[in-house]
C-alpha cells in the first residue's frame, strides 16, 4: 500500500517535468500529455519488456494514465507557479527516483533474478523515462551529465538488496532504502555531487566556407592551366626542336657544313 501511493506521487512529480521540458520547446497539449506520459511510465515500460513482465503496469492499472495527463494538464495552466514549488519539485522527483529504483528491484527479484540484473532493473526504471524525455526536447539526457541520478538507483538497488539479505522486515527495508535513497540524492543536489566526467576534444583547423571553396577553385585553376600548358602544341610540329644555331644538332651540321650529304660524303 505505501509503495503504491508513493509511486503516484513519483509519477505524478515526473509527469510535472515532462510536461515542464515539453512547454520549453513550445509543444501542444497532445505533445505535453505524450512527453508526460513518457517521462512518468517509461522506465517501467521498458523494464517489464525486457524482463519479460506482462501486462505492462498502465496496461493493467489505466488510472495511471489519467493521473499523468491530468497533472499534465494542471501544469500546463499552473506553470508561473513553478518558481514557488521547485523545492518541493526537487524532493518529490527524489522520492520519486528511489520508488522506482525499489519497484524495479523487487519486480526483478521476484521473477528470479539475481542481484546484476535486480540492478540493472533499477537502474532502468528510474532513469529511462527521463532518458526518452530529453530525447524527445532533443536535449543530452540529464543522466549522462554530472549529476548523480542513475548512481542514486544502484545505490538504492544495492542497498535494498543488502538489507533484505541480513534478514530486516519488508517494511523496514523498502523505508530504509528510500529515506537514504532520497536523501543522498538531495545532498548531490545541494553540493552538485557528480560523476567525473570525460571530455574530449579534437585538434581540428576551423576554415570559413568560403575559404574552402576558394581554395579548391584555386586548385582547380591551377590544374587547368598545367593541363592546357602541357597540351599545347610546339611550332615545327611536335617532333621539332629549336635551338640558337638551328633546327637541332642535324640542322647544325646542314647548315655550317654545306659538303654533308644524306647520301655520301665530299662532292
Amino acid at each position: 500500500m505505501l509503495l503504491s501511493v508513493l509511486y503516484v506521487i513519483g509519477i505524478t512529480a515526473e509527469a510535472v517535468t515532462g510536461a515542464l521540458a515539453a512547454g520549453r520547446q513550445r509543444m501542444d497539449l497532445f505533445g505535453v500529455s505524450v512527453v508526460a506520459c513518457v517521462t512518468a511510465i517509461g522506465g517501467g515500460t521498458v523494464r517489464d519488456i525486457l524482463l519479460d513482465h506482462y501486462p505492462l503496469t498502465w496496461v493493467r492499472t489505466p488510472v495511471y494514465l489519467l493521473v499523468i495527463i491530468a497533472a499534465a494538464i494542471i501544469t500546463v495552466f499552473t506553470s508561473f507557479l513553478g518558481r514557488y514549488f521547485r523545492p518541493v519539485f526537487l524532493v518529490l522527483d527524489a522520492v520519486g527516483l528511489s520508488v522506482f529504483a525499489v519497484l524495479g528491484t523487487q519486480i526483478a527479484l521476484d521473477l528470479g533474478h539475481g542481484a546484476v540484473i535486480a540492478a540493472v532493473s533499477a537502474v532502468v526504471t528510474g532513469v529511462f523515462g527521463g532518458v526518452m524525455r530529453d530525447l524527445l526536447c532533443d536535449r543530452v539526457p540529464l543522466v549522462f551529465s554530472e549529476e548523480l541520478y542513475a548512481s542514486i538507483a544502484l545505490i538504492a538497488a544495492v542497498l535494498y538488496m543488502a538489507l533484505e539479505h541480513v534478514g530486516m522486515p519488508e517494511l523496514a527495508v523498502v523505508l530504509v532504502t528510500l529515506g537514504i535513497a532520497a536523501s543522498v540524492r538531495l545532498v548531490a543536489i545541494a553540493f552538485r555531487w557528480g560523476l567525473p566526467v570525460f571530455e574530449y576534444q579534437e585538434r581540428e583547423v576551423h576554415r570559413a566556407p568560403e575559404n574552402r571553396l576558394s581554395r579548391a577553385l584555386d586548385r582547380m585553376r591551377g590544374s587547368d592551366a598545367r593541363l592546357r600548358l602541357r597540351d599545347r602544341p610546339r611550332s615545327g610540329g611536335p617532333h621539332a626542336r629549336r635551338t640558337r644555331r638551328g633546327r637541332g644538332w642535324w640542322g647544325g651540321l646542314t647548315r655550317h657544313r654545306p659538303w654533308f650529304r644524306r647520301g655520301g660524303g665530299r662532292d
